[in-house]
């Protein structure tokens, strides 16, 4: 197998390309509204009818007819409305008010609100507390400036958050159609790896280690709305590796850690190859994760089990004629978690129907001196500090991609591109969301 390493923005446009051409998932499902937090919405939600669907009071005070409102002016008020009613008299005539409520329909005739800090009241005399000028449509919103009917509100492809969730509400959307969730499974390999609660850490040998990353990988799935499955762990060894390959390939997506540099019992490549897989990229050139593969692979069309050999099957089982998608991450763990957010997440958000796929990135001042690498784009963990004005990174002291103690203390990656100089303390760079 040829390899290919390509720069962090080629990696990610190989990735983004095959993400792009992924149809819609094909299946829906309506849920409750209330259920639907972190689903893609698979059918567009439009406005009913006009929003608002009429002239909005934004404050409490008084609605008037703004040529009335000069220097020494005084105005009757003649009632009041309130939220939840609208003004039951005639049309609002010229030298009369109308006290208001914020969120109440403007009366007819009326065509501004002067606020209640602004007016003195004497009895049904209204006054104003200092001179001023108000001008039609003042502390208004307009029926069906926000959407008319029939509008679109919310396209499909979006990811429901709570900004969401209260939009399809405002439109009486007690459910909504989402797209099936994505199937993601994930196979974690290495002779060294022992599950969580199996065995004691005081009978742990000197080089067992617990399995972190598929705990980690899954919950970065369910996160981008996926369904993950933990796979148990693979030993080193070629025939375990095939049969759970062939297990694997009938998921949406394929994601295994470890296994994949340049050792002699790195053995993910060669399995996948064997398997008949398809190779866009078996590298980046990015710190952590350079060793990442990206391709895809066959459907077996078949799941063994842990006593069928292996040998002969996968050359003999018939094609199903559809491909699964699979990533090869690094074992270390910050390693396989930088991946995720960097390539594994747009593709699964192109899997669960979502159109923004790209990862999250925002700008930031480093509060310290970073030394360059020239061959690398670097994405190490970071603490971000959030201020009014300013937003500043610091990277977080780490002992290389294995020290989880440290990703824990980030909050992002600060993102260091290659081919420049030394970084200075007040630089602005690229900050890694997660």
């Amino acid at each position: 197998m040829a390899e290919r390493i390509l720069s962090y923005e080629q990696a990610l446009e190989e990735v983004l390309r095959h993400a792009r051409a992924l149809a819609a998932p094909a299946t829906q499902q309506r849920v409750l509204l209330k259920d639907a937090l972190g689903r893609v919405l698979a059918e567009p939600i439009t406005a009913p009818r006009d929003h608002p669907p009429f002239d909005r009071s934004t404050r409490d005070g008084f609605a008037v007819r703004a040529t009335d409102i000069t220097a020494g002016a005084s105005l009757r008020v003649i009632g009041s409305v309130r939220a939840g009613e609208s003004w039951p008299g005639p049309p609002l005539a010229s030298g009369h008010a109308i006290e208001i409520m914020t969120g109440a329909p403007l009366p007819a005739g009326a065509d501004a609100i002067i606020m209640l800090e602004h007016v003195a009241v004497e009895g049904e005399t209204l006054h104003l507390s200092q001179p001023r000028k108000v001008n039609p449509g003042e502390h208004l919103v307009a029926r069906g400036s926000e959407a008319r009917i029939g509008d679109v509100v919310l396209p499909a492809g979006r990811r429901i958050g709570a900004a969401e969730i209260a939009v399809a509400a405002s439109c009486g959307a007690a459910k909504i159609a989402v797209y099936e969730q994505p199937k993601v499974a994930i196979v974690p390999t290495g002779d060294e790896l022992v599950e969580p609660g199996v065995v004691p850490p005081t009978a742990l040998t000197d080089a067992q280690i617990y399995n972190s990353n598929s705990y980690a990988l899954a919950a970065l799935a369910h996160n981008e709305g996926a369904i993950a499955g933990r796979l148990e762990i693979v030993p080193d060894d070629r025939q375990d590796l095939l049969e759970r390959i062939a297990q694997a390939s009938m998921w949406d997506l394929v994601v295994l850690s470890g296994g994949v540099s340049m050792g002699k019992h790195d053995l993910v490549e060669g399995a996948l190859t064997e398997f008949g897989a398809e190779f866009f990229f078996t590298g980046a050139r990015i710190q952590p994760g350079k060793p990442i593969v990206f391709g895809r692979m066959p459907k077996s069309g078949i799941v063994l089990s842990a006593d069928e050999p292996v040998p002969g099957k996968f050359n003999d089982a018939p094609w199903s004629g559809s491909w699964t998608y699979f990533f090869g991450l690094p074992g270390n763990p910050i390693s396989t978690q930088v991946c995720f957010h960097l390539f594994v997440a747009p593709f699964v958000r192109a899997l669960a129907g979502e159109t923004e796929m790209t990862p999250r990135f925002a700008e930031a001042h480093l509060a310290e001196p970073v030394p360059a690498n020239p061959d690398l784009t670097r994405f190490l963990p970071a603490e971000l500090t959030s201020a009014y004005n300013a937003a500043s990174v610091r990277l977080i002291g780490w002992q290389g991609s294995g020290d989880l103690a440290a990703n824990a203390r980030a909050n992002c990656y600060c993102v260091l591109p290659p081919h420049t100089e030394d970084f200075a303390a007040g630089e602005t760079v690229r900050v890694l969301l997660r």
